[in-house]
């Protein structure tokens, strides 16, 4: 179908494999699917299309919403009452307390004309929840074709995979079908399709290359890449509104957007500010620091050890291991840093990003720092946990017996700039790539 095509881009394969298994209006259909994938990987969007597109008789039910089994059920059933109504005003709200007068009414709601000879699809979104409800709701589900003995398909959407439904006692199996995430390719696709009609398409997919660039390491959510360009865009084509720059400047475009990309980039999926609150720091060029509110990194106040903890982990991800005695040993002798220096080296260590680290280099550091003698004692290894909480550090790992845990500091340099001086700590002079 043209239409169909045109409107779910990237997803041919998934919308195929749905088609076929819903086949035509008269046709029983599986009994049951189940569809997972990340986070803004198309699912809901991509099946409610369909069956919007192909007319199909169905109710969408967010398990969210529907958080105890009466709601969910009683939403089906007025769902579907509402459905089979020729005129769409039904007088009455079904009520149902257990999954066996769900079975029952079902059947009686579904003798309408109007839903007799064709199939009707039940959505389940964020089904997982259903976990959390009865243990007999989930396997009716799945069986529901067989037990109303009616022509029914249930879909579940979900993040997680059927493995972490299928109850011990065994079920009956769902048709599983998988959704990806986005390719970089895809994403600019998708977002190119969203440029707006004053401009062309071309110089819109050429801002959304570059803002992928920017983020698509950090952030590969679709919902949230689309909220980012449509906040960044009016500052990337600023130039051009003002005639200081033509659309193919690229160059000059990419000197104006780039700090304020590197600002959205302190509150990615955060969301501390609103969208009329960042359109005004744009346009006002303020500093985010002094907005309140954004960026709660900026204002956290950490303990007097943990800001020694997070400086040692910043130096020990950006810094080379073999580097360590020539800034933290007193008598090291004269090295000079040419004698040392490797081609791959010579590519700055900001730019590759923070590397690996063991716990031991992390005290080791973090001892040579400190003014004061420091013992390793449960509190300093609890504020190293805490920060980890925080999503200040990461564990990377742990499987090597010999190594022990590995860590990587996840903040920037100017985050790490703003510790230091509240401790009086000159952190440039320990950095390897700024001597």
């Amino acid at each position: 179908m043209p239409h169909l095509e045109n409107t779910v881009l990237c997803r041919e394969s998934q919308v195929s494999i749905l088609q076929s298994l819903f086949g035509e209006r008269h046709h029983f259909s599986f009994p049951s699917i189940f569809i997972y994938g990340h986070t803004a990987s198309g699912k809901t969007y991509v099946t409610q299309t369909l069956l919007r597109t192909l007319e199909l008789p169905h109710v969408f039910v967010n398990c969210v919403e529907c958080f105890s089994l009466r709601l969910l059920l009683e939403q089906i059933l007025n769902k579907l009452n509402h459905l089979s109504s020729s005129e769409g005003g039904c007088s009455t709200q079904i009520t149902c307390e257990t999954f066996n007068d769900f079975v029952r009414l079902f059947k009686q709601v579904t003798k309408a004309e109007s839903l007799k000879d064709q199939t009707v699809y039940i959505v389940l979104d964020k089904a997982e929840y259903l976990r959390d409800m009865e243990a007999n709701l989930l396997p009716g589900f799945l069986r529901l074709q067989e037990l109303t003995d009616r022509n029914v398909t249930v879909l579940f959407l979900s993040e997680i995979v059927w493995e972490k439904f299928r109850p011990n006692t065994g079920c009956f199996e769902p048709f599983v079908l998988y959704f990806p995430d986005y390719s970089i390719g895809n994403l600019q696709k998708i977002l190119s399709h969203d440029h707006p009609p004053e401009y062309s398409a071309d110089f819109y997919a050429a801002y959304i290359n570059i803002l992928l660039g920017v983020f698509y390491t950090v952030c590969r959510d679709l919902k949230e890449l689309r909220h980012l360009a449509a906040l960044n865009f009016p500052k990337y084509c600023e130039p051009v509104v003002k005639g200081e720059a033509n659309e193919r400047d690229t160059r000059k475009l990419w000197r104006n957007i780039e700090p304020h990309l590197k600002r959205a980039m302190q509150t990615v999926y955060l969301r501390e500010i609103s969208s009329s609150q960042w359109e005004k720091l744009q346009k006002d060029d303020i500093d985010p620091a002094q907005l309140k509110g954004l960026s709660a990194y900026t204002h956290v106040e950490l303990p007097y050890y943990s800001k020694f903890i997070l400086i040692a982990a910043y130096l020990a991800s950006y810094n080379p291991a073999r580097t360590d005695k020539r800034f933290f040993l007193k008598h090291h002798g004269k090295i000079k840093k040419t004698n040392f220096l490797k081609k791959h080296e010579k590519t700055s260590n900001h730019l590759l990003g923070p590397k690996p680290f063991p716990l031991d280099r992390l005290l080791a550091i973090l001892y040579s720092i400190v003014d004061s003698r420091v013992a390793p004692t449960a509190n300093i290894f609890s504020q190293i946990t805490s920060l980890v909480t925080l999503q200040l550090l990461t564990l990377v790992g742990h499987d090597d017996q010999l190594d022990g845990p590995k860590y990587k500091c996840t903040v920037s340099l100017d985050f790490i700039r703003a510790i230091a001086r509240t401790v009086n700590f000159d952190i440039i002079k320990y950095l390897y790539d700024f001597l």
